[in-house]
């Protein structure tokens, strides 16, 4: 296992090189030009040059390139053009803010989504079978822009139940040790700024979370239902063994590894997917921050963060295979 990771790793390094060719490319294929989005309305034919020279844009991009690699392999992603800080620094000011919602909304889609693929498979054809898969596909349909909008207006302004947006209320004064604010509110025992943290982050979750719930039921209902026609789960209720054992033993150990790999490839998806949630709902991540980058072409900002999250969806990638071997001793073996 020990040598399959460490190749796994050093497949890594082509994919990442590949990658910011792309990346390189495509960031600036965008429309616009960053010197102009800088200077505003008072931009002129030299203060652009001078802002293009400053950061190297006047140079030939295969120049440019080489340039950014390098400072990549000193661990450098670059200084925001528009605020002027590291690039680095600001994905760990952002960074837990995505990670609190991503976390919570996939805790959300597998608590919820494996129980019911299970129930449905158990109870095909019949009406909770049916309902759970209408609703799935409601779910799969249901735009995130559109859901989250929806539950603001009912459970924020309407019922007054949750908060409308942001990370904490604004009021509390809560000490940010981590900045993952509902774990610095239980290290530092403010237990109201953990709670309040929580109630923050309820709506946006459900919002991010319903179209992976939505695929793991259905993933799950497929592979349960699959494996309940198997001869080997005939041949455990002839023997006799209880329901409890061969559901926990035959049926979804065998039905776990087409929804590991959902749930692996949801948790990526919803790293890089949260721009329209956290948008929504005023909150700070890294969605956000990426949307106002590409608006004013922050070119390193683009670059640098889009890469962090590519190089977390290639560990979360492993990190599914590693799980496929504790799960099916064959797998381990091959």
């Amino acid at each position: 296992m020990l040598r399959f990771v460490v190749r796994r790793l050093l497949l890594l390094v082509p994919v990442l090189i590949g990658l910011s060719v792309l990346l390189f490319a495509w960031v600036r294929a965008l429309p616009g030009d960053p010197a102009r989005s800088l200077l505003g309305e008072r931009a002129t034919d030299a203060g652009v040059e001078r802002i293009n020279e400053v950061y190297g844009f006047d140079r030939p991009l295969v120049e440019q390139y080489v340039s950014y690699v390098g400072a990549l392999l000193r661990g450098d992603f670059g200084t925001s053009i528009q605020t002027g800080r590291p690039v680095t620094e600001s994905f760990i000011d952002y960074f837990p803010a995505t990670i609190e919602l991503a976390v919570t909304a996939l805790l959300f889609a597998v608590v919820i989504g494996v129980p019911l693929g299970y129930l449905a498979a158990r109870h095909q054809g019949r009406w909770l079978d049916t309902t759970v898969v209408t609703g799935s596909l409601l779910g799969v349909v249901t735009p995130v822009f559109f859901l989250a909008i929806l539950l603001k207006l009912v459970f924020a302004n309407w019922l007054g139940w949750l908060p409308t947006g942001l990370r904490q209320d604004p009021r509390i004064d809560a000490t940010h040790v981590t900045n993952f604010y509902v774990l610095d509110g239980f290290l530092t025992q403010e237990w109201d700024a953990a709670f309040n943290a929580m109630a923050h982050l309820v709506l946006p979750a459900i919002a991010l979370g319903t179209i992976p719930l939505a695929i793991i039921v259905r993933i799950t209902r497929a592979a349960v239902a699959d494996v309940l026609n198997e001869d080997y789960v005939r041949t455990a209720h002839a023997k006799g063994l209880a329901a409890a054992t061969i559901s926990r033993r035959h049926v979804l150990r065998n039905a776990l590894l087409p929804v590991v790999t959902t749930i692996g490839l949801q948790a990526g998806l919803l790293l890089s997917g949260a721009v329209l949630t956290e948008t929504v709902f005023s909150f700070n991540g890294i969605g956000s921050y990426l949307f106002t980058a590409i608006t004013r072409r922050d070119y390193p900002v683009l670059q640098g963060f889009i890469l962090f999250i590519a190089l977390l969806y290639c560990l979360i990638n492993l990190l599914v295979d590693v799980v496929y071997g504790l799960i099916d001793p064959r797998v381990r073996a091959a």
